[in-house]
């Protein structure tokens, strides 16, 4: 399912026009980037975490040349399913 599938889903559930539902959709995304920009960490009971990891800079090999190569290090997203959300899909 893709953005608009999920808010068409939204709005028939809920009633609402979805283009509202896609502005909350949008509003909800753009927080969470804020927030893991930020290093501020988001906990969803039930569904679980998201936060943002720093991976440490390391060498690597370009599979074409066999070259040695330095990647540099940089924070990624990060999400852990709660247990009531792995739970839910068995």
């Amino acid at each position: 399912m893709n953005k608009a599938g999920l808010c068409t889903k939204i709005s028939k559930e809920t009633g609402l026009p979805t283009k509202d539902v896609k502005k909350c959709f949008d509003m909800l995304i753009e927080t969470v980037i804020e927030t893991l920009r930020n290093d501020e960490k988001i906990r969803i009971v039930g569904f679980g975490n998201f936060e943002a990891k720093n991976r440490p800079a390391r060498k690597a090999h370009n599979p074409r040349t066999g070259e040695e190569i330095s990647i540099e290090a940089k924070k990624i997203p990060s999400f852990k399913a709660g247990k009531a959300l792995k739970d839910s899909i068995k």
